[in-house]
């Protein structure tokens, strides 16, 4: 394997490490907060349990007041009624005695609906006390774990910013700018090769391509991902379980249908690798092409007479005719480009028809 290639492997752990530790650094204050805002309710709940008994314990002590003074009052009423020298004032002082008496009853009767009343308010106080005493505890221990992984991964994250560096310098500008760019959208800048196809993007390699990537003799990008592309044969899937696999898959799948086929070709001039739809009704026959490597579709489609097998001969004496039969309908709802899933389904075809 190329060392610009080693080099950027061992970078790109050091780059995903990097961000692991930043992205955990960057939670941890998060995950704190919401505890916090967790124990700020809590806090909350234990202010307003505390606020409403000291609300009953004044409106308490106010019927207390008013019981005192109308009890003053009566005693006032009753000194003046040894004075009096009438009956009518002797009874409007009796009146006044009986109206400081309903009002003691009154009082006395909502002194003791609070009473009855305070003792759940004052459970509920102690429960969520409780809980606070819990939260608080926890909100503690929590920091105290935060600030421990902090301190861990600044130590770790200055030993792979040192070593990110280092491994910077061994590889070549060209190359790093790419793997950089590359990194930045799409979350990593390399790719091994397994089975013919990018791990990363599941498109396969031309077969040059592919050639040429496994003689190790300089970097090299997949066309569709832009990701630095490297091989180790250690990757690939044995022969024998690639031909089962295939062959279990083919098993599940539907033979083609006789109003349509898919073929495999190389065109002859720019031996582009094709794929091509061709879909036959009683009077004309539909011929769509595909890139092979993207998916993407060629050209716009063509009507021919006839049905696929008069009208296309080139594309099924020369190409190779698979087993997939996705309906037109399915290619008109995906426009110009083939989704990854039904490629990987052309692929599988094609791999099997070429005893792969």
């Amino acid at each position: 394997m190329l060392d610009d290639v080693q080099n950027l492997l061992q970078l790109q752990k050091a780059d995903q490490e990097v961000a692991r530790l930043n992205a955990e650094v960057a939670a941890l204050p998060k995950r704190v907060a919401a505890i916090e805002q967790k124990l700020a309710g809590t806090k909350a709940r234990v202010e307003a349990a505390r606020e409403a008994i000291a609300a009953d314990d004044a409106a308490r002590r106010k019927y207390d007041q008013q019981i005192q003074d109308a009890r003053a009052k009566i005693s006032k009423y009753r000194d003046q009624s040894l004075a009096v020298k009438n009956n009518e004032q002797y009874k409007a002082l009796m009146s006044e005695i009986e109206h400081a008496e309903k009002e003691i009853a009154g009082c006395e009767e909502k002194t003791l609906e609070m009473m009855v009343g305070t003792e759940p308010k004052n459970e509920a106080l102690k429960a969520v006390e409780a809980e606070l005493a819990a939260e608080t505890a926890a909100v503690a221990k929590e920091k105290q774990a935060a600030e421990a992984t902090s301190a861990k991964d600044a130590t770790l994250l200055a030993s792979e910013q040192a070593k990110r560096s280092k491994l910077r310098a061994k590889v070549s500008e060209e190359w790093l700018t790419r793997y950089e760019r590359v990194m930045k959208f799409r979350g990593s800048g390399l790719a091994a090769i397994r089975d013919g196809q990018c791990t990363a993007c599941r498109v396969r390699l031309r077969p040059q391509v592919f050639a040429e990537v496994k003689t190790h003799q300089h970097m090299m990008a997949c066309d569709s991902c832009q990701r630095i592309i490297y091989y180790d044969p250690a990757n690939d899937t044995p022969l024998e379980q690639l031909k089962a696999a295939a062959a279990a898959k083919q098993k599940k799948r539907s033979k083609a249908q006789s109003d349509r086929t898919w073929v495999y070709r190389i065109l002859p001039d720019t031996e582009e690798e094709i794929f091509v739809a061709l879909f036959s009704d009683s009077s004309n026959t539909r011929r769509r092409v595909y890139d092979a490597a993207t998916g993407r579709k060629m050209g716009s489609t063509e009507r021919r007479e006839g049905d696929f097998k008069t009208a296309c001969p080139d594309d099924l004496n020369v190409g190779i005719r698979l087993h997939v039969a996705f309906a037109e309908e399915l290619l008109e709802s995906w426009g110009n480009e083939l989704p990854t899933s039904y490629m990987m389904d052309l692929r599988s075809d094609l791999a099997a028809a070429q005893g792969k």
